[in-house]
């Protein structure tokens, strides 16, 4: 009896000894915040902030600390922003700040800055954004033995396009593809980027490398070729290759350009020679695969001719679909790649503004 009424008080005790620290009502428990909490908190006020190849922008980030605990002086805080990368173990250095003393890294410098519109403002201003910025970046606080961290995604306006090139499909390696989408004005696309690229109606048979040396390919519309009949819609996965021996197609990502695209009126048809001479002599250049999908999907450029682009393949944009001219559907229409000296068609050529 003794024992009984002694366990009995314990469990009274430690029932109070605990009641400041969480109550429980109907299995939810509500925790309160221990005097020894963080003293150094980091948030960013958006997750995800969206922009164009050009433009400018901001990737928020704020910071909170308890002056009680370090002072009230911000001098010996260290503000560091990198980029994660796909593979989620590696991080590029974007910019350092402590005190008076700065650094930018790599294709950043000139470019980016702290905003500083507070004393606890972490948030960096990009400048003249390019295709490769797209992705995570990491806003790291440090102060003393106190750190913190938030991720803010950088989303780009843009198109994504499968690409293989004159030698045909499944040639090339995942380096080449990642060259073959740079010479057309592009980047090879994230997952992501196929991924919201599919949701806006991309559907394509063949697969291609991603950024994360990934292969997959998009199906809105399953069908025998592609995966089967009945199945169900969505991006397919092939997995993780050799990135040195074996060889897909690509899906590459472009965004706005500062220039003209358009078709030449030219009098005749031309070789594919003659095409690259006709847009320099208008002061311009032959155009690029990417920059023909960029004024097709941003500008809405609509042209129910046939030109030769820079590649060597000859493609036309329709984006108001009509007989004759992609009567089913908006697309980027794809010829092939003729023969450059004895094909002749139009030719579409890109001015760059500076």
């Amino acid at each position: 009896m003794k024992s009984l009424l002694l366990l009995v008080l314990i469990s009274i005790c430690w029932a109070d000894h605990h009641s400041d620290n969480y109550t429980l009502d109907h299995n939810r428990v509500i925790h309160i915040q221990a005097e020894n909490g963080p003293r150094l908190l980091v948030e960013a006020e958006q997750a995800k902030v969206f922009s164009h190849r050009g433009g400018n922008v901001t990737l928020p980030c704020k910071f909170y600390r308890d002056p009680t605990a370090f002072g009230s002086g911000i001098h010996k805080i260290r503000i560091k922003w990198t980029k994660l990368t796909s593979d989620y173990l590696k991080e590029v250095d974007v910019f350092v700040s402590m005190g008076y003393h700065k650094k930018t890294y790599g294709g950043y410098q000139g470019r980016v800055f702290l905003k500083g519109d507070s004393d606890n403002d972490a948030s960096l201003v990009i400048t003249h954004l390019t295709l490769e910025d797209y992705g995570r970046y990491k806003c790291e606080v440090i102060e003393g033995l106190e750190d913190d961290t938030a991720v803010v995604a950088l989303d780009l306006q843009g198109v994504v396009f499968p690409y293989f090139p004159r030698l045909g499909r499944y040639n090339l390696n995942f380096h080449e593809a990642q060259q073959a989408c740079l010479d057309q004005d592009a980047v090879i696309a994230s997952f992501d980027q196929l991924s919201d690229a599919w949701r806006g109606g991309l559907d394509w048979c063949n697969a291609g490398w991603l950024s994360d040396g990934s292969v997959q390919y998009p199906i809105t519309k399953p069908r025998e070729p592609c995966g089967g009949q009945n199945t169900v819609p969505g991006v397919r996965n092939y997995g993780f290759w050799d990135k040195d021996k074996s060889r897909y197609d690509v899906f590459c990502f472009t965004s706005n350009f500062n220039g003209r695209f358009y078709y030449l009126i030219h009098p005749t048809k031309l070789t594919y020679d003659e095409a690259v001479q006709a847009c320099l002599n208008d002061g311009a250049q032959i155009a690029k695969v990417g920059q023909i999908f960029a004024a097709w999907k941003l500008l809405g450029y609509d042209r129910c001719d046939a030109g030769w682009l820079a590649d060597g393949s000859v493609r036309y944009p329709i984006s108001r679909p009509r007989r004759r001219c992609s009567p089913t559907e908006a697309a980027v229409r794809f010829v092939g790649f003729p023969d450059k000296k004895h094909k002749l068609y139009g030719v579409y050529c890109f001015r760059a503004y500076n």
